[in-house]
């Protein structure tokens, strides 16, 4: 049997000697941005989602390993637990291969069976059932069980009982449920429809007649199908040919030559399948694919909230932010270039012409006053009216200011929470809103941190998943994102600390507090004063943390301080000192160390090479923000109408979302538009995230618009447009 490790090697195509060093690693308390970045020599310098990955399957397997444990106690303590069959559960590869061969032995509620053995029928069942050469004829055999004491008054009921042992005997059998589903798997569909004979028209319209092999079907159709049952607007059956289970069943059950019993135990297993295979394994196929379409989402979630999180800041910009609203109006707040707060107001623009024009005046002032350089504008309710107004309010102050359309999913709930309160106060919840709005412009992942990622808004069905596992995996995915930036040490809120490897919400509060009462960090060693941040915290979080106060430079990088000989060792083999890194004189120092050599200048710096060369990288350019090497956002001075949009013409615009049948992309209309799957490339994919990433600035051409129904349909394949002359271009 093959051990745990052997396991993810060959499933992670990893060496067998990186991984068993990443589970040392783990199991030693180390976190995954740690591992990733500083342990490179360890695991052969696998990513953080590959040690995730890996971590996450660990787990599996032991949970595995442990079930397995307990099934054999189980049996083994009933007095059946033989050679044979331990080694049957040794081997079984997942949980349900597991449980099918202890669905036997483990004890069940009152079945039809359970009376019948209770009626001494089980000699009965079992006669019939070998179906022997010489097996009596079932009537006559049934006589025999005949006793009224028992409750068996005729040959009918002994047969009634034994046919129900046996039919239990077959659904009980590991190798028929196990084939059984494979088959199910293989040949049957999944099939919905309207719970109603006159169904509404709804979104799952498209569901009151559909059907897929199971095989086939899509992640997202099974979580649509799942909501439509619960919510009782269809109904989803699995259907599988009968005669095609029911003749692999006989395979398995039924003798040659046929015998007098024959007849007897295929009535028997018909009944097996119908009542007790058939709904069981329906059931599990349900779950199956439920459990693989949610993983799927929630995969695809993380996939979304990695390069929202990373998308660039817009740094050093006095930023106004405008949270949209009907009947509140719409809440103003400006921001320096640090995020604090220099003003508020509200404003009505909807109210009508002569409101909009106060509101312009108004916030014209504010722009002038605070000399504001870019505008950041919820998506939400009366998003569309407001970034019309802004148009008006650019012109008004003679250009010179840029706007973007900011995703404020999220927003509200952050301005409700205990943070915001202690943040701002004297603030209501909707100025609350504004000051997120704006700071999400800045620097977008120190204003996401503080909200739960299940309420950013970028998956599908986020609802619908399994809480845990979600809010697990797109907690994974901020930690990675906060630890790939890094964090400034003396800035930082208590929230984003908090997602810095080795830190909990107790020592980023100990942190802010201890920076509060003695004033800013001046070294990277100062944390070890903090309270309750020890030895290991401060391994884990040390290389994550920034003090651009201190004067030792490499405090301000991602050099590791168990790495500061080595960076001294390598400077001095290329001829530098520490004052050329402060300087940023080091333009020559990747070429002179590929002269020196890499394998050489690591061994002489007590290094390995991955680390040798992360710390160069640092040393050419302290203190960088890896969100800086991305394309910029997208920032506009004007608006379209979706009666502005006509087929063919040709965009800019920012992806929104990524989901398993495309993308949906901001236009610079208040509608998102949809770029289908089918529209995104030439050449075959089988994911939209093959191509496109959440903040990614695209260029797309109009293909349909439904002004009614206020939907846009895009293309990326500007040669597929059936008219492509007809288009003109629009910033």
């Amino acid at each position: 049997m093959e051990t745990v490790e052997q396991i993810l090697a060959r499933e992670l195509g990893q060496k067998e000697e990186y991984v068993k060093n990443v589970i040392t690693l783990l199991d030693e308390g180390n976190t995954v941005p740690f591992i990733a970045r500083y342990r490179k020599e360890m695991h052969g310098a696998m990513d953080d989602q590959a040690i995730r990955q890996l971590a996450d399957r660990l787990q599996y397997l032991r949970n595995l390993e442990a079930r397995r444990q307990e099934v054999k106690n189980s049996i083994a303590n009933q007095g059946k637990l033989t050679d044979e069959l331990s080694a049957a559960i040794d081997e079984a590869a997942t949980l349900a291969e597991v449980e099918d061969l202890y669905r036997p032995y483990k004890q069940k509620r009152r079945t039809r069976a359970t009376v019948a053995r209770e009626k001494g029928l089980d000699p009965l069942a079992l006669v019939l059932y070998a179906q022997e050469r010489d097996c009596p004829v079932p009537e006559e055999e049934a006589k025999k069980y005949i006793d009224p004491e028992k409750g068996v008054n005729s040959a009918e009921e002994a047969l009634q009982g034994a046919s129900d042992i046996i039919a239990e005997m077959i659904s009980d059998d590991a190798d028929i449920r196990k084939h059984i589903r494979e088959l199910y798997l293989r040949r049957a569909d999944i099939v919905s429809a309207a719970a109603k004979k006159d169904p509404e028209d709804t979104v799952y319209r498209i569901y009151y007649q559909f059907s897929s092999p199971v095989s086939r079907v899509q992640g997202h159709q099974v979580l649509a199908m799942n909501r439509g049952e619960r919510e009782e607007v269809l109904k989803v059956n699995v259907v599988m040919d009968r005669d095609e289970a029911l003749a692999l069943i006989f395979r398995s059950v039924l003798k040659k030559p046929p015998c007098a019993s024959t007849a007897f135990v295929t009535a028997a297993a018909e009944d097996a399948y119908d009542r007790l295979i058939a709904p069981s394994v329906e059931r599990e196929i349900r779950n199956h694919l439920t459990e693989v379409a949610s993983e799927g989402a929630i995969g695809q979630f993380a996939l979304n909230l990695r390069p929202l999180l990373m998308q660039p800041p817009v740094k050093g910009f006095v930023t106004m932010g405008l949270d949209p609203g009907y009947r509140m109006g719409c809440k103003v707040a400006v921001v320096d270039e640090t995020g604090k707060v220099l003003d508020t107001a509200v404003v009505y623009p909807t109210y009508g012409e002569r409101q909009k024009r106060e509101a312009i005046a108004k916030l014209s002032a504010l722009i002038r006053k605070h000399k504001v350089k870019h505008i950041a504008i919820g998506n939400g309710t009366a998003s569309r009216e407001t970034e019309q107004m802004t148009v008006e309010l650019i012109a008004e102050v003679g250009g010179g200011v840029s706007y973007m359309i900011v995703n404020e999913a999220g927003a509200s709930v952050y301005s409700a929470s205990k943070l915001a309160a202690q943040e701002f106060p004297d603030f209501d919840l909707n100025l609350r809103s504004a000051v997120s709005i704006a700071r999400r412009l800045q620097d977008p992942l120190a204003e996401l941190v503080k909200i739960d990622p299940k309420s950013i808004g970028v998956g599908q069905y986020q609802h619908d998943m399994p809480q845990a596992r979600l809010g697990e995996a797109l907690d994974g995915v901020v930690e990675d994102c906060v630890n790939a930036v890094g964090v400034d040490v003396n800035t930082a809120s208590a929230p984003l600390l908090t997602r810095v490897s080795g830190l909990n919400s107790a020592t980023a509060a100990n942190i802010v507090r201890y920076r509060e009462e003695n004033g800013g960090f001046t070294s990277r060693k100062q944390l070890l004063k903090v309270p309750k941040l020890g030895a290991k915290a401060f391994e884990q979080c040390a290389g994550f943390l920034r003090v651009p106060e201190s004067e030792q430079v490499l405090d301000n990088t991602a050099v590791h301080p168990e790495s500061y000989a080595a960076a001294e060792k390598l400077l001095s083999l290329c001829n530098y000192t520490m004052k050329d890194v402060r300087d940023g004189n080091l333009g020559h120092l990747m070429e002179r160390l590929a002269a020196y050599g890499h394998k050489r200048a690591a061994e002489e710096c007590g290094v390995g090479v991955p680390t040798l060369e992360d710390v160069a990288s640092e040393l050419v350019r302290p203190g960088r923000d890896p969100r800086d090497e991305l394309p910029p956002p997208l920032l506009r001075t004007d608006v379209l109408e979706i009666k502005d949009l006509k087929p063919g013409m040709e965009l800019k615009g920012t992806v929104r979302n990524v989901i398993d049948f495309g993308a949906f992309v901001d236009i610079g209309v208040h509608q998102d538009g949809l770029v289908h799957i089918s529209q995104i490339s030439d050449r075959f994919i089988r994911h939209p995230s093959e191509v496109l990433s959440v903040g990614d600035v695209v260029t797309v051409w109009v293909k349909e618009v439904d002004e009614k129904k206020k939907r846009i349909s895009l293309t990326m394949r500007k040669e597929k447009l059936a008219d492509p002359s007809r288009g003109k271009k629009a910033e």
